[in-house]
């Protein structure tokens, strides 16, 4: 009988070795025999999945947004289930893509990564503005529901608070993200203004909960 070959895994197995490489030795140390070596195995399975360097960062990229999507999308579940307020489920869920901790941090090394290769390549470029769309989308859709239930006056507008939001989240990234000195305070301030801003937009409790 013929062997099975999942093509998801393999590709995850060398995202998630391009993950570490840049984490821990930035995109510059990324070839495909350094990945290979990080992933277990040949150069030629690297290859035969990703031609080129910009792909294989794109698919490590994806990864990384969708896990991130993911967990934005387990945090609103449970917001459901346990009746909380919409703004924490954002304070939490933007909080996602601040390098507050290693696993953020490694999350937001790639980013940077990919965003530097949009200078040169449309098609990464594209793939950044989708993501950025996707993120003001679920921030728009919150404030919507925001304002049905009260938890949001009913002048604001939906679109301009999400980008506000997410323009806040990308510039405290940039600057935890930069910064090589950046301790456990920056990181709590950083939470602290965006919890701050977070609750400007959300200031008034959901009717829905009595």
């Amino acid at each position: 009988m013929p062997k099975v070959v999942d093509h998801q895994a393999r590709r995850v197995q060398v995202a998630d070795a391009v993950q570490e490489l840049i984490t821990e030795k930035g995109l510059d140390q990324v070839t495909v025999a350094r990945t290979a070596a990080a992933a277990g195995v040949s150069v030629g399975h690297v290859q035969h999945y990703f031609p080129t360097k910009d792909e294989m960062l794109r698919f490590t990229h994806e990864r990384v947004v969708r896990k991130v999507i993911d967990r934005v999308s387990t945090l609103g579940e449970r917001a459901t289930r346990q009746r909380l307020p919409i703004r924490d489920v954002v304070v939490e869920g933007l909080a996602e893509w601040l390098p507050v901790d290693e696993r953020r941090r490694s999350a937001h090394r790639v980013n940077l990564a990919f965003l530097g290769r949009t200078v040169d390549n449309p098609s990464l470029a594209d793939a950044h503005a989708e993501t950025g769309r996707l993120i003001r989308s679920m921030l728009a859709t919150a404030v919507r529901n925001g304002k049905e239930c009260g938890e949001v006056p009913d002048d604001t507008d939906p679109e301009l608070a999400a980008l506000e939001l997410h323009s806040l989240v990308e510039g405290l990234g940039q600057q935890l993200g930069s910064d090589a000195d950046a301790d456990a305070s920056r990181a709590a301030l950083a939470l602290g203004l965006l919890t701050g801003r977070v609750r400007a937009v959300f200031p008034g409790r959901c009717r829905q909960y009595g």
